[in-house]
């Protein structure tokens, strides 16, 4: 006695299994962009920090004087640009009553022009100098982490280059970046073009990731980018989705595998894994025919689904499959089906049927 299903179509998830890894969801370089004595770091190396926090303080001292000499270099220029427009007013009078040479008027109209033109440079100067000085209280662009302090309290730092201080990175959310072969993506659309699968929208293709440790992530992502082009070193496209981390569970850089729902396949076979056999042919399983004689069915799989395998080919509608009492029976010979339970069922069954026993008994 075998026990068996009867195969039945019915349509199933799609579902790719890919390995991608994780990677932060923006990373910033917090650089030094003045010269000057790194004096300290205000903030815990490794700790949650804000937009606009200060993390490091260069010293002012030098850019604090370099914004007061720009303020009064432009309080001169200002002074001297009174007194040019001053001198412009007394001679224009002079000029309407022709009592002054056209040069000495026209030469002290162009010198009000050029003291204002020092005037403006000079503004733009203490601009500079402000922002400078801006500079010495570094901040960080964005929310994130902080990152270990890449350079020591003491250190002269933006000689001559922009010096890395430390990284801030945004856990939360993640991006896990995966590829997928041009080819199974070509089958699949292949497959969509003739109904046999129903493809996910793009923007709402989902993926469920495993951790290293086989410990399945309670949160799932969405497909947010598709390179447009193959890489052809590699034959395959990058893909990468948004997953959230709003416990920081998740950490940049780690492998990670994941399932991607693609859509829906029609017309799949749903089979427990212990009916699928494999050989040097390839994968197959035993049916029982009409008149209970066994034979060997080859079949194409694509992947489980819960404790089933997905086969697309090698099924007919109503084939007893067999998946208990494999090794009692041979290729050709005949076999005696009945329903195939599986072990939690059949355990519940034999409980069943023994307590009933002992009631009976007990009677």
């Amino acid at each position: 006695m075998v026990g068996v299903v009867t195969a039945q179509p019915e349509s199933t998830p799609l579902v790719k299994n890919l390995v991608g890894r994780l990677s932060a969801f923006r990373s910033a370089d917090v650089n030094a962009r003045v010269a000057g004595v790194l004096l300290k770091r205000a903030y815990v190396e490794g700790s949650e920090v804000k937009k606009g926090q200060l993390l490091f303080e260069i010293d002012p001292a030098p850019l604090k004087a370099a914004l007061a000499s720009a303020q009064a270099q432009l309080a001169k220029d200002q002074a001297i640009l009174g007194q040019s427009r001053a001198d412009f007013a007394r001679y224009q009078r002079l000029h309407q009553q022709k009592s002054i040479a056209e040069q000495t008027y026209t030469d002290q109209k162009f010198l009000v022009q050029q003291n204002e033109a020092t005037v403006k440079a000079d503004q733009a100067s203490v601009q500079t100098a402000r922002i400078n000085l801006g500079y010495a209280y570094v901040t960080s662009p964005i929310d994130g982490r902080a990152g270990q302090q890449q350079v020591t309290e003491g250190a002269l730092v933006g000689q001559g280059s922009a010096t890395l201080l430390t990284t801030v990175s945004q856990l939360d959310p993640l991006y896990v970046n995966f590829t997928i072969g041009v080819n199974d993506l070509n089958e699949l659309q292949t497959a969509a073009e003739r109904g046999d699968i129903q493809l996910a929208e793009p923007n709402k293709t989902t993926v469920k990731i495993t951790l290293p440790d086989g410990t399945p992530y309670s949160e799932s992502g969405t497909v947010d980018f598709s390179a447009p082009t193959v890489d052809p070193s590699t034959g395959s496209i990058t893909l990468r989705a948004l997953l959230p981390n709003p416990k920081f569970r998740l950490l940049p850089g780690t492998y990670v595998t994941l399932k991607m729902a693609m859509g829906v396949r029609h017309n799949a076979f749903l089979i427990p894994q212990a009916a699928v056999q494999r050989d040097i042919t390839g994968t197959y399983v035993l049916v029982v025919g009409k008149d209970g004689t066994v034979a060997h069915r080859n079949v194409t799989t694509d992947g489980t689904h819960g404790v089933d395998w997905v086969i697309t080919s090698g099924l007919n509608a109503g084939d007893p499959v067999i998946v208990s009492g494999l090794q009692t029976v041979q290729i050709g010979g005949k076999a005696k089906t009945e329903p195939w339970q599986p072990p939690s069922s059949a355990a519940k069954a034999k409980g069943a049927a023994g307590a009933s026993a002992t009631a009976s008994g007990s009677k």
